[in-house]
């Protein structure tokens, strides 16, 4: 895997052959390969509140030191872009002034180069799920509701029982999302209601398109991050070299089984990120 800028064996290798085809296609030719990240659970250790989440320490200096070498950076994320920027300190980081945050799962971007964000309206089923939620939710001790603009997310991890109450909650909400032309999206102990069509597979594929990359690393954490898995081996079918990473859980073993390569959380991600940098010329 090797080239005259790389030291192989300081690289985890991938546990797939598609997955070593993609880490040597982003070795060989770095200017054209677009890395995409989910934040939390990623880039982002996960908390039981979800406002007080923060970038891993040392996640900025690590993206600071790739985006440089690389076509492009994303933080494709279903939080609202401002929020994944202020929780990430993206703004004004050297050496991220091309990094692109999809927030959303794509409905928003922001684009540091200009500090901007474009958005679309949001769809009118979700003021009236929002409306609705605290009477579905009213014996539900310890679930809580997170208002995201254009989704809104049910977190059960503080609750007596947090996976009772995901399991109890995940019908009632899916008929609540269904009434409002919404969708229900699960992830680790929490249920979003959200427009059909916004995923990050969605988002993945149309970035790629834009920047015409000929390779893609994507990491992420949960199963929200399936479409976007699902996105890379569909361009890999197409012949565009991936990697798929799985920033590791035991809560999720289905992103894990399907991942080209495991690391250890937010902590794993950043530590593979700062020795792809250190390898690429």
């Amino acid at each position: 895997m090797g080239s005259p800028h790389t030291h192989a064996t300081d690289l985890p290798e991938p546990a797939t052959e598609q997955g070593r085809d993609g880490l040597r296609a982003l070795l060989a030719r770095p200017g054209g390969a677009v890395v995409a990240l989910d934040f939390d659970g990623t880039l982002a250790p996960i908390v039981a509140d979800p406002r007080q989440a923060r970038a891993h320490p040392d996640a900025v200096p690590a993206l600071t030191a790739l985006a440089p070498k690389v076509a492009a950076v994303a933080v494709i994320t279903g939080r609202p872009a401002e929020v994944a920027v202020r929780y990430g300190g993206f703004a004004d980081a050297p050496g991220l002034d091309h990094l692109v945050v999809l927030g959303h799962y794509g409905a928003e971007r922001w684009d540091a180069a200009s500090g901007e964000i474009t958005a679309p309206d949001p769809h009118p089923g979700v003021a009236e799920v929002r409306a609705a939620l605290p009477g579905i939710l009213a014996g539900f001790e310890g679930a809580w509701i997170e208002d995201k603009g254009f989704a809104v997310a049910v977190h059960t991890r503080r609750a007596a029982d947090p996976q009772a109450a995901f399991d109890a909650l995940r019908a009632p909400l899916a008929g609540l999302a269904a009434r409002h032309g919404l969708i229900v999206e699960p992830g680790r102990m929490v249920l979003e209601l959200r427009p059909p069509g916004m995923d990050k597979g969605v988002a993945l594929k149309r970035y790629v398109r834009e920047t015409g990359a000929g390779a893609v690393l994507y990491a992420g954490d949960d199963l929200g991050d399936l479409p976007a898995y699902a996105a890379v081996d569909e361009l890999r079918a197409d012949g565009t070299p991936g990697l798929l990473v799985c920033s590791g859980s035991d809560e999720v073993t289905e992103l894990r089984d399907r991942a080209d390569l495991v690391v250890d959380g937010p902590r794993g991600v950043v530590h593979l990120l700062r020795t792809l940098a250190a390898h690429l010329p």
